[in-house]
């Protein structure tokens, strides 16, 4: 009876860490998916504009914020270690960093953006709208990466509702802001796809103010004194941060940018329809994505606590709840994608050969979406345990040896065209998996045998 209740207090606690993140990480997909929708709504242009923007940006932001995401794991094992004391620095360097990030990111964007997009097959539409809504965005950089380090030093404690506050209220700003810079309503311009951009550039400010907010308005938050004590930037730590973030953001890089990539072949390879169901198919998934990610953010949370106080079963239990949750979750998805995906896509677009298009696209996306949703919670166990490096070679193997080529050929030489691209997705998630399967196995036994050394020598 005691082991039963001891599962129910672990499913409890996963659920009361989840459940925010989760509202937290669909708000956050809803500022997308408003940009998508109604960009679409525009025309078809100027939704493949937004789609090859959106391209480029997501591998960069989800590949920094990764590295930033090193705050969730460091905080989560001071505190379940007992070193509380160690929080506010880490969180103060964490900030320094991420500004040192985004200007580097602002910098390289001023030289490269324009060569990136002048090697694509993109009409002039299409370029433009891509360019400028890069640029509108590019005002939000700064708040973005700032907004990121607060809200994994929030989740790192396992206040996930914080966050969740904070995207809940920023949410309607944006579907303001899109309104007015997308179809020029409250006196702003109508710039159409671009205007995308700087309605999403204005929210990052808006989540930026409310996170400052909390850190002094939160009781449980603000005797840390962040924004309040200073201290010099300190090379030290940022190396301990970098030395876990940077394969963390390698390896979601890695994953995220596969999709840009596919995005930017459809751009170069097929016609304008095509990238526009492409974005359809993958904006809606996305969408879906959201949960099995928010398990993994969950499992990094308490797989950390677990793993700081020695509490290695604990640290399992959690990893095979996460893992079947988030796989059972989209198996479910899955049947509902099949049954109404036409009827999705026509959310996004009333162009009837862009809807027939991206019904295909959600057939194939149901097959790679299982295998997404078990890399996606495998590495967020790895995560817990400080496990990184390994892991980026794994997803590096899995995204650009293995899945990009052989969606290239497919793509290329075969009659399956764009969807040959989308089966190379497929095909490298389910690689990910696989190794982030066998390598999370080799951890466990490497952290068991630490602890049965630790007892001994303490004996």
């Amino acid at each position: 009876m005691k082991h039963v209740e001891f599962r129910k207090e672990k499913i409890q606690l996963f659920i009361r860490i989840l459940w925010p993140i989760m509202i937290t990480q669909v708000g956050m997909f809803a500022m997308n998916l408003v940009d998508t929708i109604m960009s679409g709504r525009v025309g078809t242009d100027d939704l493949a504009g937004v789609a090859i923007g959106s391209s480029l940006w997501m591998p960069i932001f989800t590949g920094i914020n990764g590295i930033l995401l090193a705050v969730t794991t460091i905080v989560a094992q001071l505190i379940g270690s007992g070193r509380r004391d160690r929080i506010s620095e880490t969180v103060t360097q964490g900030l320094y960093l991420s500004m040192v990030l985004a200007f580097l990111v602002v910098i390289s964007g001023i030289f490269l953006l324009e060569p990136i997009l002048s090697v694509m097959n993109l009409t002039e539409a299409v370029n433009h709208i891509s360019f400028h809504y890069l640029i509108g965005l590019s005002f939000g950089i700064v708040p973005l990466f700032l907004a990121s380090v607060l809200r994994n030093f929030f989740d790192g404690q396992g206040f996930t509702r914080i966050t969740m506050i904070i995207i809940l209220l920023a949410v309607p700003f944006n579907v303001l802001l899109n309104y007015g810079f997308i179809f020029g309503n409250f006196g702003l311009p109508a710039l159409g796809g671009i205007g995308a951009g700087y309605a999403t550039a204005v929210t990052y400010w808006i989540i930026l103010v409310f996170s400052i907010w909390m850190t002094f308005k939160v009781s449980t938050i603000k005797h840390y004194k962040i924004f309040v004590k200073w201290m010099k930037p300190s090379w030290t730590t940022w190396k301990e941060q970098l030395s876990i973030g940077i394969p963390i953001g390698l390896s979601i890089f890695f994953e995220a940018s596969i999709f840009s990539v596919v995005t930017l072949l459809m751009g170069i390879l097929f016609t304008t329809v095509t990238i526009a169901a492409h974005q359809i198919a993958l904006s809606f998934t996305s969408l879906i994505f959201m949960i099995p990610l928010s398990i993994s953010m969950a499992l990094t949370i308490v797989v950390g606590f677990s793993v700081g106080g020695g509490k290695l079963e604990a640290a399992k239990q959690y990893g095979r709840l996460g893992v079947f949750g988030g796989i059972g979750f989209l198996a479910v998805g899955a049947v509902f994608l099949y049954f109404f995906r036409e009827p999705i896509a026509y959310i996004y677009t009333e162009d009837r050969e862009v809807v027939l298009m991206a019904g295909q696209f959600f057939i194939i996306a149901i097959i790679y979406q299982l295998s997404d949703a078990a890399q996606a919670s495998l590495q967020g166990v790895l995560r817990g345990y400080k496990d990184v490096k390994i892991p980026f070679i794994i997803a590096f193997t899995s995204y650009w040896i293995i899945g990009i080529p052989a969606g290239y050929y497919l793509a290329a030489y075969t009659r399956l065209e764009p969807f040959g691209l989308w089966v190379g997705i497929t095909l490298g998630l389910t690689f990910a998996a696989i190794g982030f399967q066998l390598r999370l196995q080799i951890v466990q036994r490497r952290a068991e045998l630490e602890i049965a050394k630790n007892t001994l020598s303490s004996k």
